[in-house]
């Protein structure tokens, strides 16, 4: 079950690289649901669940808690040391005017480099995203499919970033389309790890609540920031509450 549905992560993340390749217009009110999604799910179904999973209180914190903080500040320090989700248009991509001349943004030449370092380093945050689904099944069908749900939203955002951060610096768009293609089977790849054998409750309590701070840092800190860049707020915001009222609906049919 988790493999086949994280075909469905596969296929949003080749949506997202072919919306860096074609279309921009919209793009703000995608990522504005996809925050409200990933909002939703951290909120209204993983902390909840990893609470329940795990009893645990090392230092009479709530052990999920613990790892909620520790994924949160994990993915802070991880993005600041080698830049992931830094696909803005004005930081990668030339822009084309109606008289048709291209005008790039200053890079260096390294530039190349570090944009190819930052989509490798994607392709394994998809992959860590498919070993999420994976586990989340392993705790009970709802939790994995709201696992799942939260990974398909976010990953438009990563294909989208995978391919023009790999585009920066060069007009070869070859590698881009590479780690594209590797970007969305990662998330297959990952669960199909899963099956391998299965994960402790123990264990799957506070790894639920370590993907719930990795979940919320790339909601609040990359996609909805990146959504409001240079867009109407008041769609985006409607779009925002949409994806949590989805959220909300939708755990109270679950239950």
């Amino acid at each position: 079950m988790a493999v086949l549905v994280s075909a469905l992560a596969f296929l949003m993340t080749l949506a997202g690289g072919l919306a860096a390749m074609r279309v921009r217009d919209k793009r703000h009110l995608v990522l504005g649901l996809a925050g409200g999604l990933m909002l939703g799910v951290v909120a209204f179904d993983l902390i909840p669940e990893s609470l329940e999973l795990s009893r645990n209180r090392p230092f009479g914190v709530p052990a999920p808690m613990i790892g909620f903080a520790v994924g949160f500040l994990l993915l802070h320090v991880v993005e600041q040391s080698v830049a992931i989700h830094r696909a803005h248009e004005g930081e990668y991509a030339p822009h084309v005017h109606a008289h048709g001349h291209a005008h790039g943004h200053g890079h260096r030449d390294g530039a190349g480099g570090a944009g190819l370092l930052a989509a490798c380093a994607l392709v394994g945050h998809s992959l860590v995203d498919g070993l999420s689904i994976g586990l989340g099944f392993q705790s009970g069908t709802q939790t994995g499919a709201f696992v799942a749900l939260a990974v398909i939203t976010h990953d438009f955002a990563d294909g989208f970033n995978t391919f023009t951060a790999a585009s920066l610096g060069g007009r070869d768009r070859r590698p881009a389309l590479a780690l594209l293609v590797a970007d969305a089977v990662a998330p297959v790849a990952g669960a199909a790890l899963t099956l391998i054998g299965t994960v402790p409750e123990g264990v799957l309590g506070p790894y639920l609540g370590l993907f719930a701070g990795v979940l919320l840092y790339l909601s609040a800190a990359e996609i909805l920031p990146e959504a409001h860049s240079g867009h109407p707020r008041v769609m985006t915001l409607c779009a925002t509450g949409l994806g949590l009222v989805v959220v909300v609906f939708s755990v109270g049919l679950a239950g």
